[in-house]
């Protein structure tokens, strides 16, 4: 893994005292994670980029026969950034992403059959269907929505992080945005003051190398983001972002300092999505050759190979598991086709205050 570190002298507050979970993050980095043994651990891992990945491939399905609508931005490929750096986040701590989130909710987790609900316009959904794929929200795990603004997200998670540094919280805002999100003025603002209040602030970058249809050499003359990242005094390095035990690894390391008081730290995931920016785009602006040779290091069926050759996973083993995971998604799916719509009678609610309401 390469890095690339800066920080100002005099910056970095004190460090505080490290919490059970800080403790806990440093021992997962070295491979047991929360106590649990590593191959216990990696069969996790393993579910939870698989719950992912079958997800998406049915929302897929579901979107060509229009059972859900509107714009949907597939996941699939990028399942290692999720999981891996959810890894080092605690319940308290606070996430934010993008318009792209599905994987990030499921690995917060939120449970399928809320996302799938949401996907339906269901009044089950987490946003009660009034987001849809694009605006996920769960306060009560402290996730703070997709955002359908290109760098939305950023501002809002430097305002989490601002207050829970002005409480003296030990707690740590996660942002998720995409290498678009880089050349907006909102990324830039954000790392600034970041950087001046020294905010508990994690920034993962998913560099997918396109933002939309926009190869990332096409748009940056400095394409080193981590380097660029840096220059406003933070910590910032890259991570190969279809190796899910090289994003939690890099993902502790970053949370734990950030946690201790050494302010912002920015981590560029280099990852890759297979399937087109949304189910609307035609997908012509990538070479086929260019895709399938990122589909050949599917971070799904590299740990699972990884696993294999420790010893630590069988087919039969795979094909329970995969099971499982399917059987949770069909449960999703029914659940959310059986749920209610939100009844008209309720459309203004948390729009507007009732009548004669003072609040």
């Amino acid at each position: 893994m390469s890095s690339t570190r800066a920080r100002t002298e005099g910056q970095a507050r004190p460090a505080a005292r490290k919490s059970r979970r800080t403790e806990a993050a440093g021992t997962a980095a070295r491979g047991a994670p929360d106590g649990r043994p590593a191959p216990e651990h990696h069969h996790s891992l393993l579910r939870q980029m698989l719950v992912i990945r079958r997800f998406e491939e049915r929302c897929v399905e579901l979107y060509s026969s229009t059972k859900i609508r509107g714009f949907v931005h597939l996941y699939i490929g990028e399942e290692a950034v999720a999981v891996g750096v959810n890894q080092a986040l605690g319940e308290q701590d606070a996430v934010v992403s993008t318009y792209r989130e599905h994987g990030h909710a499921l690995a917060r987790g939120v449970p399928a059959e809320a996302v799938m609900a949401e996907m339906y316009g269901k009044a089950t959904g987490c946003s009660r269907g009034r987001g849809g794929s694009m605006h996920l929200f769960d306060a009560g795990r402290r996730f703070y929505g997709g955002n359908a603004i290109v760098a939305g997200g950023l501002p809002l998670a430097a305002g989490l992080a601002l207050s829970d540094r002005m409480r003296a919280n030990t707690r740590v805002t996660c942002c998720f945005f995409g290498d678009g999100a880089f050349a907006e003025g909102e990324f830039h603002e954000t790392a600034n003051l970041a950087a001046l209040w020294q905010l508990p602030l994690l920034l993962v970058c998913e560099n997918n190398l396109y933002a939309m249809g926009t190869s990332l050499a096409r748009e940056h003359a400095q394409t080193n983001l981590a380097m660029r990242a840096a220059s406003y005094g933070m910590p910032a390095w890259t991570v190969d972002g279809m190796d899910v035990l090289a994003v939690e690894a890099a993902a502790h390391r970053a949370v734990e300092s950030v946690r201790a008081g050494n302010g912002p730290h920015f981590l560029e995931a280099q990852t890759y999505r297979f399937r087109a920016h949304s189910m609307y785009d035609p997908d012509r602006y990538r070479a086929k050759s260019e895709i399938e040779a990122w589909k050949g290091r599917d971070p799904v069926r590299a740990l699972a190979d990884r696993m294999r050759t420790d010893g630590r996973l069988d087919d039969k083993t795979m094909e329970e598991l995969d099971a499982g995971v399917l059987d949770e998604i069909d449960r999703a799916v029914r659940s959310a086709e059986d749920a209610p719509v939100e009844p008209v009678t309720d459309l203004l609610r948390f729009v507007t205050s009732p009548p004669g309401s003072t609040a």
